[in-house]
């Protein structure tokens, strides 16, 4: 009974199980979903986040954060690819329907101007501190993503790719 409760007394729809949770309800393709982030390097964990968000919905809008907006977030080093090809290589993913640059650190003008059905993030945050955190309106629906792992202990990270470029280059 313990465990149990400890299951039912969950957050529904957060973590590890979001993917098969969301492949039994039947999507509203007229929904249009939205994600964003930096998307510099892609990797698998991109990959699996947009082909996840373009399943909850008919249209798939990925906003970047322009160079300046990366730079104050991660650094005068990056981004590594410019915004204009990040955006170029997201717009060749037959999962993506439009790829928007922003000139901020967090996407709130966007999502106020774009008012998307459902938000989508990864599981860095839980869709309650993504609401308060970004300033989301209650009536867009918030979907979070769980982290990919590339093996024990070791997500994914554009972060780690460049840390680990630098190292095999010195």
């Amino acid at each position: 009974m313990e465990i149990l409760r400890t299951w039912v007394g969950q957050p529904f729809g957060e973590l590890r199980h979001v993917k098969r949770v969301e492949k039994l309800k039947r999507q509203d393709k007229d929904k249009v979903v939205f994600t964003n982030g930096i998307f510099d390097l892609l990797h698998a964990g991109h990959i699996n986040l947009l082909t996840f968000a373009k399943s909850l919905g008919g249209r798939l809008v990925v906003g970047i954060n322009s160079d300046r907006a990366t730079k104050m977030l991660k650094g005068q080093d990056r981004p590594i690819n410019n915004e204009i090809d990040r955006k170029a290589i997201l717009e060749t993913l037959t999962c993506v329907d439009e790829v928007i640059i922003f000139d901020d650190v967090t996407p709130h003008a966007l999502v106020e101007a774009l008012h998307p059905d459902v938000l989508v993030k990864g599981a860095e945050w839980t869709a309650d501190e993504v609401r308060r955190r970004d300033n989301v309106p209650e009536d867009i629906e918030i979907k979070v993503f769980p982290l990919i792992y590339r093996g024990p202990g070791a997500k994914y990270s554009t972060t780690h790719l460049v840390e680990k470029a630098r190292e095999t280059s010195a």
